[in-house]
């Protein structure tokens, strides 16, 4: 009979901790079904700390918990690539271009890859009310030009798209653009100087557009032969719209939406784009093509490529 007892105890003890074994493998099974938040997600993925870092520094942990969104997301490599070093080069940019800048990568509703519309520069609205162009053709899905390089990282509260290369807001039109950058002085004098004849080159890239401006360096310029501002100030301003309106393309252009061949510009004459990698050529560049060394800086009224070689019609 003690046999018999101390077995039925035994058993019932064994049967309790088979089902707490259920119990627990069961709550387990549903967590690790429960997906992460937007935020949970960047938090644990170690290809983001600097967007981490930024999330946290802008105080927007708490906003990408919640509601339906869609982030295009940097990596840290995206960040790097758009002069971000490190964690310490986050921490020094101020809060409010922080704020700026990440709402910018945000919209207000989910949006796979698949419900985005194969079409040019479709036009959404970001967290910040400023808008941003998405693209998606055969080559992918791209936001301002930049490219989706992972679509559809899945969240409780949206979807992820990683991107590589940060979104940068607009600082105001493409004019205005141009005199925020200390490479363009020599473009922003010739721009002025040019204004002063019978064009007004000014309110051409500072109109409703959307225009897009293949603008040269002051280095670019100064192989030009034009060394100073003084030098492009003794020019004629005639001769600088016919220059100056040769760089420039109607419509909003992004590097994912450049085409090869000839494109016509403001000026009446055409410009030859090569891609991979990209260039443009003027017809009285001869066999030289300008390089594009920076692509993709977004201004209200349109896009700008940097390059290296003034274009001559």
């Amino acid at each position: 009979m003690l046999i018999s007892k101390s077995f039925s105890q035994l058993l019932r003890v064994a049967i309790v901790l088979a089902a707490v074994a259920v119990i627990s493998t069961a709550c387990k099974k549903d967590d690790e079904a429960t997906p992460q938040t937007i935020t949970d997600i960047v938090l644990a993925n170690n290809d983001f700390t600097l967007l981490r870092a930024a999330v946290q520094r802008a105080g927007l942990a708490d906003a990408l918990r919640s509601g339906s969104l869609t982030v295009f997301a940097p990596n840290d490599a995206a960040f790097r690539a758009s002069g971000f070093a490190d964690v310490a080069a986050i921490n020094a940019a101020p809060v409010a271009t922080l704020t700026a800048i990440l709402q910018y990568h945000v919209l207000g509703a989910r949006t796979a890859a698949s419900a985005i519309p194969t079409a040019e520069n479709t036009q959404v609205t970001t967290l910040g009310n400023v808008p941003a162009f998405i693209t998606k053709n055969a080559a992918g899905v791209s936001v301002n030009g930049v490219r989706v390089i992972q679509p559809d990282v899945d969240a409780a509260n949206g979807v992820i798209h990683v991107i590589e290369r940060v979104l940068m807001p607009p600082a105001g039109n493409i004019v205005q653009v141009a005199q925020g950058n200390p490479a363009f002085s020599l473009l922003v004098a010739a721009v002025l100087r040019a204004s002063q004849g019978t064009t007004n080159v000014v309110q051409a890239l500072s109109g409703a557009g959307p225009i897009t401006v293949f603008a040269p360096t002051d280095a670019a310029f100064q192989a030009a032969g034009f060394a100073n501002v003084a030098a492009i100030n003794a020019a004629d301003p005639a001769a600088l719209t016919r220059i100056l309106t040769y760089h420039v393309v109607q419509g909003r252009v992004f590097s994912t939406n450049l085409t090869a061949g000839n494109v016509p510009t403001l000026q009446g004459g055409s410009v030859t784009v090569a891609l991979s990698p990209v260039s443009v050529r003027g017809n009285g560049n001869g066999g030289t093509a300008s390089n594009v060394t920076s692509a993709n800086i977004v201004a209200t009224n349109g896009v700008i490529h940097v390059i290296d070689r003034v274009l001559l019609p």
